[in-house]
């Protein structure tokens, strides 16, 4: 049924039209259309970098979670592909307990480019007033970028949870044909273990690496694709410098931002990838006290020092370049082509 439009009686007797109250506001159906795009994109694009990168990822956990008080399993990345590989296959060794990731991968990307925005919304309405909509400053665009890492950490920790127990192998799997554990299975041991809130074990480590990762991430972005604006405006003065990038622009930005997440707060990712698997490496039993993270730290530091604190660092900043690329120049052009 049609709603017809609300009309006023002027003081000469003519009717004039006013806009109806419960047509909903073009600037709330432009707010909807934005968060869709931001959860519809920031999936497709998360999904396709977790496929690039999942391999290494498996690589850098099963490096971050070796003994510290014991000869190391792998001599570095390549031995540990190829002892991946050799035991289990390309498949099972190193796609092992991808499932979960992807799901994760679509929900943390989403995630962070539509609390991103919702951050920047929120700086416009209160700090950065301003009536033409001018560009945040970089700082402001940083402080979005943290706010969206915090609140996506409390998404992400089950997910990473589940997912480091599934890659790191058990300790008879490397000599016997031990059948290993699924996700369901991993994820009724953790309830039955730890309860509900056991699925948030490892959470301030992903606190930090998310906030200070997701700052340096959207920052190291926005700066770079600055960056290139300028240098375009600067050669083509007539060209608009708001248009969108090249792709091999979009590209350099992207994998810049990758590594710039990944190498600052890398320490915080270690502990918690070792908090994490602590249990599925044996070293502790049943009903053996968890250590909190900075024990975790602390012990890690003790036996391995900075070296400890940064294993894996290498291959995991040179897969999150191509991954991250991927998921910037996806997402960009996803919103450039349905914008």
């Amino acid at each position: 049924m049609e709603v017809k439009e609300p009309t006023a009686v002027s003081t000469d007797g003519s009717t004039t039209t006013t806009t109806a109250s419960l047509q909903p506001s073009r600037k709330d159906s432009s707010q909807t259309l934005q968060a869709i795009q931001d959860v519809a994109f920031g999936s497709i694009a998360g999904i396709f970098g977790k496929v690039i990168e999942y391999p290494f990822d498996t690589v850098k956990v099963r490096l971050q979670s070796q003994p510290a008080n014991a000869p190391p399993v792998y001599t570095g990345p390549l031995d540990c592909f190829r002892q991946a590989i050799r035991h289990d296959g390309v498949v099972r060794g190193l796609y092992r307990g991808i499932s979960a990731p992807l799901a994760g991968a679509a929900i943390e990307t989403s995630s962070l480019f539509f609390s991103y925005r919702l951050a920047q919304d929120a700086l416009r309405a209160t700090i950065y007033r301003s009536d033409d909509g001018a560009s945040l400053p970089m700082g402001a665009l940083s402080i979005s970028g943290a706010a969206s890492g915090a609140f996506t950490s409390l998404l992400l920790t089950p997910i990473e949870l589940v997912k480091c127990k599934m890659q790191v192998p058990l300790e008879a799997s490397a000599t016997s044909s031990v059948r290993l554990p699924g996700a369901v299975t991993i994820i009724g041991s953790i309830f039955r273990q730890q309860g509900f809130l056991g699925f948030w074990h490892g959470q301030l480590g992903t606190l930090i690496r998310e906030t200070g990762g997701s700052a340096a991430w959207f920052g190291s972005f926005e700066g770079v694709s600055l960056a290139f604006r300028r240098m375009r405006a600067k050669a083509h003065p007539s060209a608009e410098s708001s248009g969108p990038l090249p792709i091999y622009q979009q590209l350099l930005a992207g994998a810049t931002a990758g590594m710039s997440y990944n190498f600052v707060f890398y320490p915080a990712d270690t502990i918690k990838s070792r908090m994490q698997t602590e249990d599925v490496q044996q070293k502790l039993g049943a009903a053996g006290k968890r250590a909190t993270f900075w024990e975790t730290g602390k012990v890690l530091w003790r036996d391995q020092g900075l070296k400890g604190m940064y294993r894996g660092c290498g291959i995991t900043v040179g897969r999150a370049a191509p991954s991250s690329a991927i998921i910037f120049t996806i997402y960009e052009g996803l919103k450039e082509w349905f914008g």
